[in-house]
């Protein structure tokens, strides 16, 4: 008998892909929506569209569809997460705690009492086996390639895990949605997070989160304003900023260089590519390795999804905790985004910021 494996569907053309591609390689192939948001009256959320793209996929491929809410879970798990995160200043990244806390977990452990023995997603990244277990590499299409998200997953969970689409390009899933007459291959992709949508972001944590403010200054130190909280703003920042016209002043944009926690002040400056926003260094938290260091390999970092990897070397360890140096300095280094570190296509792991070096 073909073996069950359980697609996580969420009304893409990725995940949908997925599915079509396992099932025409003999698989026996089940879906499960998975509602991690609960539905509220902005309209911004779009849980039900993307279940009923889910479900045409399902009728159309012939397949069971499953759902289940893990929205107590998402909002226990991830969102207090990010707002404390955010409190402390930090630039969070919700998508890195989804994979590692909703995807990986609680998602498999729901497919396995469904009586699925694998579980397979839409995500661009790639698997390959080792002693040690499973590594997780690089996709094909370095533009796609998700594996940043999905670093902070722990190694065991990837057993029993399939990526359909490691070794295929964006334009390549679209044709075979196209091919296979899947009824969502003309849908465009999801931008953001569910919780967060196409809305306005400062406007939606303003609903989560007290004002908190302090001075707008610029780079030599004269008061321009006022924010209304530094959680508002990440550093590279050039949109919201909320400085007009000034006179005697160019018209260039103002552009986030820093911020001040002690002092609640943010930092700005009309320079895009001011000095305050290059480091050499960064510290991590405690890093969460995935495979081991191989010291005669080149080390390459990545601070943000999509950022081209950067050379860097291990400077010092501590309690888990890394100083990483780059040979380049890197733009926007965020404390609450995540380092993942790379050798070859293989993903090494990921750590949180906790701190840039000196400018």
């Amino acid at each position: 008998m073909s073996r069950h494996v359980m697609v996580g569907l969420s009304g893409g053309v990725d995940s949908a892909v997925s599915a079509w591609l396992l099932k025409e390689q003999g698989y026996r192939v089940s879906g499960l929506f998975m509602q991690n948001w609960a539905e509220d009256e902005s309209g911004y959320c779009t849980a039900a569209e993307d279940y009923q793209s889910a479900r045409a996929v399902a009728e159309e491929l012939g397949i069971p569809l499953h759902r289940v809410d893990f929205s107590v879970e998402y909002r226990e798990r991830v969102f207090a997460s990010f707002l404390r995160q955010l409190r402390e200043g930090k630039t969070p990244n919700p998508d890195v705690l989804c994979n590692r806390e909703i995807k990986f977990q609680p998602f498999v452990e729901h497919a396995r009492r469904l009586g699925a023995e694998l579980v397979a997603t839409g995500h661009y990244a790639d698997l390959a086996a080792s002693a040690e277990g499973p590594l997780l590499l690089r996709a094909a299409d370095e533009n796609k390639d998700q594996s940043y998200f999905l670093a902070g997953v722990p190694r065991a969970q990837f057993e029993n895990v399939l990526f359909p689409l490691g070794g295929l390009s964006k334009p390549e899933v679209r044709a075979l949605a196209a091919r296979a007459g899947l009824p969502n291959h003309r849908r465009k992709d999801s931008t953001g997070i569910c919780f967060i949508g196409e809305r306005p972001f400062a406007d939606f944590l303003a609903e989560h989160l007290p004002p908190d403010p302090g001075p707008i200054e610029s780079d030599q130190g004269e008061v321009l304003g006022e924010h209304r909280g530094l959680q508002f703003f990440t550093l590279g920042q050039r949109k919201g900023v909320g400085i007009g016209g000034r006179r005697g002043a160019s018209e260039a944009p103002w552009y986030v260089v820093d911020k001040d926690l002690a002092r609640k002040a943010l930092i700005v400056s009309q320079q895009a590519e001011h000095p305050r926003l290059f480091r050499r260094t960064l510290h991590t938290g405690r890093f969460h390795w995935l495979a081991p260091l191989c010291a005669r390999e080149p080390l390459f970092g990545r601070l943000r999804h999509r950022q081209p990897l950067a050379a860097c070397r291990l400077v010092e360890t501590a309690d888990g905790a890394l100083r990483v140096e780059f040979e380049q300095a890197q733009r926007a280094v965020t404390p609450g985004q995540y380092l993942a570190l790379y050798q070859g296509r293989t993903c090494l792991g990921c750590g949180e910021i906790a701190a840039a070096g000196p400018a």
